[in-house]
């Protein structure tokens, strides 16, 4: 049998405000922990690339992109740091934040991915939530990000998008955290989870 090439991942999912960017950020800089946000492969998109100029026709028309580009954009940005040997396939577990967005999505990235473990970010408090990313979008001087509308209208597109990847995956893959705590809280919540699973990854890579 061939062997299974595909990165092996872990993915962070939870609805806006939770801190996902935040905790998958924090996790990226332990040893073993390979970080990668979609939004930040958006935003150091080079936009002189094929890839780049047809996800800008898009966006600039103000159209959804095409889930296919959107996945081929993560592939050459994961791949360009491999080879520049920030991400270390063998011995990383890749944490990814923000991707797959969709069912469709997660489909695609079957290819590519391996995903060992799903951390679902719980909030039981979701007008909490929405308090915080006002507060978050006031601070970092983001006034449409701190309109209520727009706020509640990302929470919608999560429940009808994003929340149904996780009957995508086995429920065997899928752990529960807490979002409702501080964030030091949360990240022990995390690590209780993400910790075994690397550790596993790093023993196979030994073998």
């Amino acid at each position: 049998m061939s062997k299974d090439t595909r990165y092996r991942s872990i993915l962070l999912v939870g609805p806006p405000g939770v801190g996902k960017g935040t905790q998958g950020a924090i996790l990226g800089r332990i040893p073993g922990f390979f970080h990668v946000s979609i939004g930040d492969v958006l935003r150091a998109l080079d936009v002189s690339s094929d890839v780049g100029r047809t996800f800008y026709e898009y966006s600039s028309r103000g159209e959804l992109v095409p889930d296919e580009i959107i996945i081929e954009l993560w592939k050459r940005n994961i791949y360009a740091r491999t080879i520049l040997s920030y991400f270390k396939p063998d011995s990383d577990v890749l944490v990814l934040d923000g991707i797959p967005r969709n069912v469709n999505q997660a489909r695609l990235l079957e290819e590519h991915v391996r995903v060992l473990k799903v951390i679902h970010l719980v909030c039981h408090d979701e007008e909490a939530m929405i308090r915080r990313i006002r507060k978050r979008a006031v601070k970092q001087n983001r006034p449409d990000d701190a309109r209520e509308e727009v706020i509640r209208r990302r929470w919608e597109v999560y429940r009808e998008q994003t929340q149904p990847v996780l009957d995508f995956y086995p429920k065997e893959i899928i752990a529960d955290a807490s979002a409702d705590a501080g964030p030091g809280t949360v990240l022990r919540n995390i690590l209780r989870i993400a910790v075994p699973v690397q550790e596993l990854h790093f023993r196979n890579a030994l073998d």
